[in-house]
């Protein structure tokens, strides 16, 4: 049974995500589907990236993922399906799936066959028009070749790098979680390889924090901590409530850690 994991910004309040459902249990009802979030920030590239970045590998062999964050809708900004040795994507070619290395592409298919589609195309939900039912085609066996033609390359984004100096890193958080808790940019690598043998101060906002702990469990009530999360991505988190809120901090927040 082949599996579609779906991963939007259409939220549970609307019908989106229940119609793109629809859409392909109508072409194949033998499908599993699986929901990765529809609770992606509104129109936000870089929080799809992530999260489906972060996501894919754990899935079997064979999955078909559709990711539908589409501020350009009904521009000129191409529907695309992208085929790797292990997956397929499919969604808007405007860099959401940018994590998808070069080399790891068989193809790329800007999807243009019509018969391939709900019609008539909405302007505003190609969710549903277009990717849903491509998807479905795809998962009953339909050839990619079939869907459109061939192009040698997608559009990419650029994803904001940790900036390293002699006396320290600067990050910024990417990503709240819903627990509130503020992921950076920083991964364990760079981390340990900045710091090495010696001691530090993380500085984010108000807060500092001079260690890194293991579990959540460790924080005392309040007070931030830092700690590399099952990304494996600088997280700082306070015990039992949201770190973003009660340090009025979001998304786009500069991390420096100084090296002592």
């Amino acid at each position: 049974m082949k599996i579609i994991a779906l991963l939007t910004d259409f939220g549970y309040k609307d019908n989106f995500v229940g119609v793109m459902k629809g859409v392909i249990l109508s072409i194949n009802p033998r499908v599993n589907l699986v929901d990765i979030s529809h609770g992606v920030k509104p129109q936000s590239i870089l929080e799809a990236y992530f999260l489906l970045k972060n996501s894919y590998e754990f899935f079997p062999d064979g999955t078909i993922f559709v990711a539908v964050v589409d501020p350009g809708v009904g521009t000129k900004r191409k529907p695309i399906l992208i085929e790797t040795k292990d997956y397929s994507f499919i969604g808007p070619d405007n860099g959401i799936f940018s994590f998808i290395e070069t080399h790891d592409i068989k193809r790329i298919i800007h999807l243009t066959n019509d018969k391939y589609f709900l019609k008539p195309v909405s302007s505003t939900f190609h969710g549903r028009d277009i990717f849903a039912p491509v998807a479905g085609f795809l998962s009953r066996g339909v050839s990619l070749k079939e869907f459109g033609t061939t192009i040698k390359n997608m559009k990419r984004i650029e994803i904001p790098k940790p900036r390293l100096t002699k006396e320290k890193l600067v990050g910024k958080i990417i990503y709240v979680d819903g627990f509130g808790n503020l992921i950076s940019n920083i991964s364990r690598d760079v981390f340990d390889k900045f710091i090495g043998d010696s001691t530090f101060e993380i500085t984010i906002g108000k807060a500092r924090i001079s260690k890194i702990s293991h579990s959540y469990a460790e924080a005392e009530a309040k007070s931030p901590i830092a700690l590399f999360n099952s990304f494996q991505n600088l997280e700082i988190s306070i015990k039992a409530n949201s770190c973003a809120e009660k340090l009025c901090l979001k998304e786009g927040v500069k991390v420096t850690i100084y090296r002592r």
